[in-house]
């Protein structure tokens, strides 16, 4: 009988141990995992909240006017445009290269839609079409001169900012600039269209729905292979948290005009390029070509591919943002595309944790980054301050942020995760 007590009670102390085991495992393995990955270099986007947080943190206790609701919808509605083309940055840096004309490009589209549709009375979706076409045009030609003739992609870029500038100023002629009609579906998409409050509310319980169904997949299959998972209870507390933060937000934001289409547009192009560049094979090779553009070849991809459709969607991305900037200005001018819009797209990316060494990013970057940028201007703008120190801290954010990931890189290198 003792035999019996004892063969019965190991197995059902190893359970025990076992369930010890896995609820550490859920409670504490996640922080530690997180812990051992900030030390070997991946940082992900923590640097980027931290700068958040701390610039969120003194405007606000400067002036509370920066956090109030119609502050932020403002602030919602200015990253929307110039987000748009930092998107289209993150996919050049991706692959170790750079785009130098997308302020260029984004003002020729816009003056491509001023000049189509209010001068030539084109329907403005054809206008738009157009302007579109024109930048997947510009960006297959910088990838024909990189990957026929090796032209390095900081100077063909070059040369196309001086070009298309050129091009926007002769199409705009010697008025400089067209006004696009008020009341126009295109100018209230960029100055006006909110949406609905049920709209918002629904939009925001997605990405926790989202997160729960693929983490319970996920479980199922690793518990239907025997394979450790992680606990569903800490699943569960992610996602109510997620979604109870989502849903506050918007509730608070609502108090004001509400959430922008422009930026509802914005961030469902994040969304889609992150499922891109994360879950299918281009997003994959486009990492790898990044990484080790040799080893890419070697492997069987189609490289020079990669590249085309890299410097596309960046110049698609530019003309769509400029469409964007046109319809929040409402009007198409010789300024617009101009002065800091080039610089402001690519430090976004930068800023918001796409490397400028390559192979390593996320569509998550340009936003992120973009609202980084926008806070600094609508802080110091609310505290009447001088233009000149938001180009300095600007640049004094991009040089932190690239030094950051210098570091990273080589903390990554020596922990064999590079």
């Amino acid at each position: 009988m003792t035999d019996v007590k004892q063969g019965t009670s190991a197995p059902l102390a190893l359970d025990r141990a076992d369930a010890r085991v896995k609820h550490q495992e859920g409670v504490g393995g996640a922080l530690r995992a997180f812990l051992d990955r900030v030390r070997s270099g991946d940082l992900g986007s923590l640097p980027v909240v931290v700068g958040l947080v701390v610039i969120w943190t003194v405007f606000t206790s400067l002036n509370p006017v920066f956090v109030s609701s119609s502050n932020l919808v403002n602030l919602l509605f200015d990253c929307s445009t110039v987000g748009v083309i930092s998107l289209g940055i993150v996919c050049v840096l991706m692959v170790g290269e750079i785009d130098l004309s997308v302020g260029s490009i984004s003002g020729f589209a816009s003056a491509m839609v001023g000049t189509l549709w209010v001068n030539q009375g084109w329907p403005v979706a054809l206008a738009i079409v157009a302007a579109l076409a024109f930048g997947a045009l510009i960006g297959s030609l910088y990838a024909l001169l990189f990957n026929r003739l090796g032209m390095p992609s900081f100077v063909s870029t070059l040369a196309g900012l001086l070009a298309v500038l050129g091009m926007q100023l002769y199409i705009l002629g010697s008025t400089g600039s067209i006004n696009l009609p008020y009341g126009s579906a295109l100018v209230d998409f960029g100055q006006l269209m909110v949406m609905p409050k049920w709209v918002s509310h629904t939009l925001a319980a997605i990405p926790g729905l989202a997160m729960l169904v693929s983490g319970l997949r996920t479980f199922a299959r690793r518990r239907a292979a025997n394979l450790s998972t992680r606990s569903v209870v800490g699943l569960v507390a992610r996602v109510a948290a997620i979604t109870v933060g989502l849903e506050l937000i918007v509730a608070y934001l609502n108090q004001s005009r509400g959430i922008p289409w422009m930026f509802g547009l914005f961030v469902g192009l994040v969304v889609a390029m992150n499922y891109a560049l994360t879950r299918t094979k281009w997003g994959r090779s486009m990492t790898a070509v990044g990484g080790n553009r040799e080893a890419a070849r070697r492997a069987g991809i189609k490289v020079r591919a990669i590249y085309l459709s890299a410097f596309a969607l960046c110049s698609l991305f530019a003309a769509l943002g400029g469409v964007l900037a046109a319809a929040r200005l409402a009007s198409a001018s010789q300024q617009a595309g101009t002065g800091d819009v080039n610089l402001n797209a690519i430090a976004a990316a930068v800023i918001g944790g796409t490397s400028l060494f390559g192979g390593r990013g996320s569509a998550y970057s340009a936003l992120l980054g973009i609202i980084v940028i926008q806070s600094i201007a609508s802080g110091l703008t609310l505290l009447d301050l001088s233009s000149s120190l938001r180009y300095m801290i600007t640049g004094a954010v991009l040089a932190i942020a690239v030094i950051v990931d210098s570091l990273a890189r080589r903390s990554r290198a020596s922990h064999g995760r590079a």
